[in-house]
């Protein structure tokens, strides 16, 4: 009777469930395994590209020229850094005022979700030496920012965040807006909170890997129903966690490896320096469960298309990495339709935190950008009137950065092989 019971018991529910928990563990242990392969792999890779980079260039905290806290309508404290310009003018460079274009802009940077100010360090540091004013700052919950209600965690909130900002960090001439994912969000939502602000001081906006809206279609490069179920099952997750975050803390010590390695699929198209992907990992953990559990439904519901009516007349630029997971390219094609006229850059071998991956094009993009916007901030001339911009697909301006991820995993494999046994095609 005793081993009948026992066996009876093995065939029953709670065996099945031992033997369903088992084939679980296994799978799990076989993908930690098969993440680890890769990250080994992939870390040997960064490391290496890590090499042959100046110092400088592994720095990313800077020193701004000016610190302010904005209050928002709320009373949140925003964080705020302004840059001055360190290059020369053009009337200094010998260009005539009336080739010069308009005064010279402010350029003004809003991060996207889970990032803060130093996802911009590269894009802050090329613009000032190019001569413009730059302001960088915190959005709500994140980086030095103060936190807010629950309630306020909320695009529209962050339109009114960023007009707060702008009228007191940049309280005259005309500006630049660049916004990452959220940050791009951030703007749409500007667009509605003061449409005339943007009419009358806005000459130039860049989209950067960002969307008007249907985020809760994405699939993050899944097949559809994997991707559509980890959507509807994150929202429920960040907000367990919210209140647990000392258990998130301890979690990200423990995996900090397995971390690195979802963030870095998620985030690049390309091998990056090991620097470049922990600065990202760094921004991502450091940013509160209760933050990011407050803000992931408002994605969801987020749509403003209409608001993009106030930039027809704004020079634009929408820029997104061909391999995005987050907001693909195909995101873009409702900004490029309803802003007549706007540039679509697809940046080959880039994934959503394209600023970081690929810092040299997204400057020189942004650089031509602001030079167009001060020549066609003539008020005579109308916008509406130029053809809408072909789509470009950018890669031949990467072939330096592609070149130095091969030189460097090629010193990987030699370094991994005993001498004499690295074949010819390694």
């Amino acid at each position: 009777m005793g081993g009948q019971s026992a066996g009876s018991s093995t065939a029953g529910p709670a065996g099945i469930a031992g033997v369903g928990w088992g084939i679980a563990a296994g799978a799990l242990t076989a993908a930690a395994g098969i993440a680890a392969d890769r990250l080994n792999r992939g870390r040997r890779t960064a490391v290496a590209l890590d090499a042959g980079r100046d110092e400088r260039d592994r720095m990313y905290v800077e020193t701004p020229d000016v610190e302010l806290v904005v209050v928002a309508s709320d009373g949140v404290p925003l964080h705020v850094e302004i840059d001055h310009p360190r290059g020369p003018s053009r009337a200094q460079e010998g260009v005539p005022e009336e080739e010069a274009g308009s005064p010279r802009p402010t350029v003004v940077f809003c991060h996207g979700y889970c990032m803060s100010t130093m996802c911009w360090v590269f894009q802050r540091r090329a613009l000032r030496e190019a001569g413009y004013r730059v302001v960088v700052w915190d959005q709500r919950g994140h980086g030095r920012s103060g936190v807010g209600e629950r309630d306020s965690y909320d695009i529209d909130q962050l339109g009114e965040d960023l007009l707060m900002v702008l009228q007191e960090a940049v309280p005259e001439g005309p500006v630049v807006l660049v916004g990452h994912s959220m940050g791009g969000m951030t703007m749409m939502a500007l667009g509605l909170v003061d449409e005339e602000f943007v009419r009358e001081r806005v000459i130039g906006a860049a989209f950067v890997a960002t969307s008007t809206g249907k985020l809760s279609e994405m699939t993050l490069g899944l097949t559809r129903p994997v991707g559509r179920l980890i959507a509807r099952m994150a929202p429920t997750a960040a907000s367990t966690l919210s209140s647990r975050q000392g258990l998130v803390d301890g979690g990200v010590k423990v995996g900090r490896d397995i971390i690195d390695f979802f963030v870095d699929w998620g985030s690049f198209g390309s091998p990056v320096p090991l620097s470049i992907a922990q600065l990202t990992t760094d921004m991502i953990v450091g940013t509160r469960m209760d933050t990011i559990s407050a803000f992931m439904p408002r994605f969801s519901t987020h749509d403003k298309r209409e608001a993009l009516a106030a930039y027809r007349r704004v020079e634009t630029l929408v820029l997104n990495g061909e391999m995005d997971r987050l907001t693909p390219p195909s995101h873009s094609d409702e900004i490029i339709r309803l802003v007549p006229g706007a540039e679509h850059v697809v940046v080959a071998q880039a994934g959503h935190i394209i600023m970081l991956e690929h810092p040299d094009l997204v400057n020189e993009q942004l650089v031509s950008l602001i030079e167009r916007a001060r020549r066609n901030a003539d008020p005579a001339l109308d916008p509406l009137d130029v053809l809408i911009a072909p789509r470009v697909t950018t890669g031949a301006a990467e072939v330096a950065a592609l070149r130095e991820v091969a030189a460097a995993r090629r010193e990987v494999r030699r370094r991994s092989h005993p001498k004499g046994l690295l074949r010819p095609w390694e």
